[in-house]
């Protein structure tokens, strides 16, 4: 399955008056390689596992897929690995689209990122004003590139 997304940064949580659900997720990851890494997650009393390919030259399109398996055996996987990246994930509705907006804690707090999953590449975002600068594609962004250089130390 391919996976299309854009993400921003964001100026400012005025966010959190419009979401319409938010919760806590922690996640880390069983195989860090940027071209194929293996995530687990827990989040809302679920939890997942998700394999990743290599993103594209623009950071745009990559190969995903993701499986659901018990909250039990995600913690147990959590915990084989050194890090994990907690944050609250809000979920915010701007006018026909959908955006995921992570607030990040721990060593990456004051990080806040918004993504947005899109049908095609060629499909149009219309920007709330609390969205900011464009990072797709920009790896240190990534939750796995975090792990390794937290925002605390950029």
């Amino acid at each position: 399955m391919k996976e299309i997304e854009r993400k921003f940064l964001v100026k400012d949580l005025r966010l959190k008056e419009e979401a319409h659900h938010s919760y806590e997720i922690k996640q880390a990851y069983l195989q860090k390689d940027p071209a194929k890494s293996v995530r687990v997650r827990i989040s809302d009393n679920q939890a997942w596992l998700t394999i990743k390919g290599i993103s594209d030259k623009q950071g745009l399109v990559r190969n995903e897929w993701e499986y659901a398996i018990p909250v039990s055996d995600a913690q147990e996987l959590i915990d084989l690995c050194e890090r994990a990246i907690e944050k609250t994930r809000y979920e915010v509705k701007y006018q026909t689209q959908l955006f995921e907006v992570d607030v990040f804690h721990g060593q990456n707090d004051g990080l806040i990122v918004a993504e947005i999953e899109l049908q095609n590449e060629s499909d149009q975002v219309k920007k709330p004003d609390w969205l900011g600068k464009e990072i797709t594609g920009k790896t240190k962004y990534y939750n796995l590139a975090l792990l390794d250089f937290p925002y605390e130390k950029w």
